[in-house]
């Protein structure tokens, strides 16, 4: 288990938050609060890096730093 830190996009509206990951194209989710918004993006990016990790096994994996 290993825990990441992500970006994310808050949007507060009158139907309450939606809020999205900017680094993880089509990662996204909403609540009626803040909490409940934050509570779902965690678990639509835990499914969002399932998928991936689905889609890519087999492959060659390397690690590179960037810096920003």
């Amino acid at each position: 288990e290993v825990n990441m830190k992500y970006r994310i996009a808050l949007h507060k509206s009158e139907e309450g938050y939606s809020v999205c990951v900017p680094g993880l194209a089509g990662c996204w989710s909403q609540g009626a609060t803040e909490q409940e918004a934050l509570d779902n993006i965690r678990d639509a990016i835990r499914e969002y890096l399932s998928v991936v990790e689905e889609q890519l096994q087999g492959e060659e994996f390397r690690e590179i730093e960037v810096t920003v």
